[in-house]
């Protein structure tokens, strides 16, 4: 055993004024008389005082020196020589992805035994040794810079909370390189699972990269895809996807619950290895929400030991279907597309009864036809106008239908393609408001635009005067018109947003502010500044709510979903090894020389010495002194001698 600090036994000279004071002590004689009016005066102004005496056993000096003596190994900082992982200038990365959330170690989770790995290699640092403390995460986080002092770096380390995203060792890696500059002696230490991606595009790293694996298990049963879609003609449905990784098959209650109810719950046995889809039908129409989730049987012999990937979540991507009045003389192809479509309701009105009044919502499909006075408030598509109206004029037929061009640049007309359409002629209609979205020779096509707070669409020509409906063009180009005619929604999410990825968004155009509220109850708010607003914090699997506020008031609402589909995360396989390039990096071996300091255990047993000590020490006063027998007459007394203090 060896001292950094020897200086410090200097202190054990203190033990010097303790005994004194035990030794340095008040005595007093007493001899008894008739009376001792006469003596008051004289005994106060001649009190004999012995001020040194023979020192005897006592416990509480024993205890008060074995606390000096504790005190100043600790102030030594006494340590041996032990084997170490690292040395030097160390880079210690702490894997903090989602499957560091699983529970197959002893003691908790496999991010405490990562963190107990780190404690070990702070608690070994040598003389000159530097070490800093990367979180990896969806975003490496530096807990500490570079430092020898071990406090600090414990208390990092400590700190350090797991996340539920996938880690980003690309970054990471590069982040640790970064401190190689001007190092003589450079580590980089990973404490992790090994699941470290695709390590191809892992950056080559100085020095010496050491892997220090925990875990010991793969079970774990996981959902690994949740969704919902709409047929023509039925109720909504969810799609969900059952993945056993570990190595028997196992049973599994699966249970879902809509807009926050039980709606079902049932027991399979997904196979070892393997994937087993869900479908559950009939599913209200209009839903908002959708939770699945996974439970082990009460009898079940087998583990699940990640449950961050047991639940899923879903937010309904139409929040019901949509509308749309059909008035025509009849049109076989236009219905039959709109019944190949999701999420919509089509009532076909009688132009000779005149104009069918639907809600608010609703989208009015003219065809060939149009009534004397149009809907004020309703979006509309007009096919082959007969007539001119407000908004639009109709001109005379032409014919120069070659050549037609689709504007691919408006995200309306994406995936539009009109190179094999032939048409026959179309109307020449004229409308300033509209912007001219299919255009041929002798005019355009398609027109659309928002005039007076609606979306119009004008298609120039009759379906029947072209081979359009017979062309893939035709339901791709009603999709794309019919996603365009679409309420504004609040937040438009795709499925299976992941954790850790971004969502932006744009406010209504009369909004004040936007409130978000995340799945642990807490909110942000953001104003409007009319610019897309951008949300990355979304580092919590569950719902999300959205809010449009307006002078307090909520105007608007909706959601999106966050959920953890990585197989990547939910394979929880422990890896002994992984590869940078040609390099296969192993277990880490103690191949160094570190110190192992003992001055907290020492600083405990004196904290704990000085207990007994006080407690020794008030039971001594509250104990009872035994009444002294009467002294004869003629008889000397002496008083009894004071304890020392302490």
């Amino acid at each position: 055993m060896s001292f950094l600090t020897p200086l410090a036994f200097i202190g054990a000279l203190l033990a010097a004024p303790i005994i004194l004071l035990y030794m340095l002590r008040l005595r007093r004689r007493e001899v008894p008389i008739s009376s001792n009016f006469l003596w008051q005066q004289i005994l106060q102004d001649n009190e004999a005082n012995t001020p040194w005496q023979r020192l005897r056993r006592n416990l509480l000096l024993i205890l008060q020196l074995i606390i000096l003596a504790l005190l100043i190994f600790a102030l030594a900082r006494p340590f041996i020589l032990v084997p170490a992982v690292s040395s030097g200038q160390t880079a210690v990365l702490i894997d903090a992805s989602a499957s560091m959330n699983a529970t197959d170690t002893s003691g908790g989770t496999r991010f405490d035994a990562a963190k107990a790995e780190a404690l070990d290699i702070v608690d070994t640092m040598g003389p000159g040794d530097t070490v800093t403390v990367i979180r990896v995460a969806d975003a490496p986080e530096v807990l500490s810079p570079y430092s020898a002092d071990q406090g600090l770096l414990r208390a990092a380390i400590n700190g350090a909370q797991p996340s539920r995203a996938s880690a980003d060792w690309n970054a990471a890696l590069t982040l640790a390189a970064a401190g190689a500059a001007g190092a003589e002696d450079f580590n980089v230490v990973i404490i992790g699972d090994g699941g470290v991606g695709d390590t191809a595009q892992l950056p080559a790293i100085p020095g010496e990269l050491r892997f220090v694996p925990v875990g010991s298990a793969s079970d774990n049963l996981a959902i690994s895809a949740l969704a919902t879609r709409s047929l023509p003609g039925a109720d909504p449905q969810m799609f969900a996807q059952i993945t056993n990784y570990g190595p028997v098959d196992t049973e599994v209650i699966f249970n879902l619950r809509v807009d926050g109810e039980l709606f079902t719950a049932e027991n399979y046995v997904v196979p070892a290895g393997g994937d087993l889809p869900v479908v559950s039908s009939a599913l209200p129409l209009d839903f908002q929400t959708i939770q699945a989730g996974l439970t082990l049987p009460a009898a079940a012999d087998q583990a699940d030991f990640l449950p961050e990937d047991n639940r899923a979540f879903a937010v309904s991507g139409t929040g019901g279907a949509r509308s749309i009045i059909l008035m025509t003389p009849g049109n076989l192809f236009i219905e039959q597309v709109l019944r190949s479509l999701p999420a919509v309701e089509v009532f076909r009105g009688d132009i000779q009864s005149g104009l069918l009044v639907g809600d608010f919502d609703s989208l009015y499909i003219f065809d060939r036809w149009l009534p004397n006075q149009l809907p004020a408030d309703n979006d509309m598509l007009i096919i082959a106008p007969p007539n001119a109206t407000p908004l639009f004029t109709v001109g005379g037929t032409i014919s120069e239908t070659t050549n037609p061009r689709v504007r691919r640049e408006d995200p309306r007309m994406t995936f539009v393609d009109f190179d094999n359409v032939n048409i026959l002629a179309f109307n020449e209609v004229t409308a300033e408001w509209a912007d001219e979205l299919i255009v041929a020779d002798g005019g355009p096509l398609l027109l659309a635009g928002e005039v007076d707070g609606r979306q119009i669409a004008i298609l120039t020509f009759d379906l029947r005067d072209s081979d359009l409906p017979l062309q893939i063009a035709w339901p791709v180009l009603m999709s794309s018109l019919l996603d365009w005619f679409a309420p504004q929604t609040v937040v438009s999410a795709p499925e299976g947003l992941s954790v850790g990825e971004t969502l932006t968004f744009t406010p209504l155009p009369e909004s004040e502010s936007v409130r978000i509220t995340l799945p642990d109850g807490a909110t942000r708010s953001f104003n409007n500044t009319g610019r897309p607003i951008i949300f990355a914090e979304t580092d919590q699997t569950g719902l999300y709510t959205v809010e449009v506020l307006l002078e307090g008031d909520v105007i608007d609402s909706g959601g999106f979903a966050v959920n953890l589909f990585d197989s990547g995360e939910s394979d929880i396989t422990p890896q002994p090894t992984f590869n940078i390039g040609q390099t296969v990096i192993g277990q880490a071996e103690a191949e160094s020389i570190g110190q192992r300091e003992f001055w907290p255990l020492l600083a405990l047993l004196a904290l704990l010495v000085l207990l007994i000590e006080w407690y020794l020490y008030q039971r001594r006063q509250r104990l009872p002194r035994a009444p002294r027998p009467a002294p004869r007459p003629g008889a000397r007394t002496t008083t009894p001698r004071r304890r020392a203090a302490g």
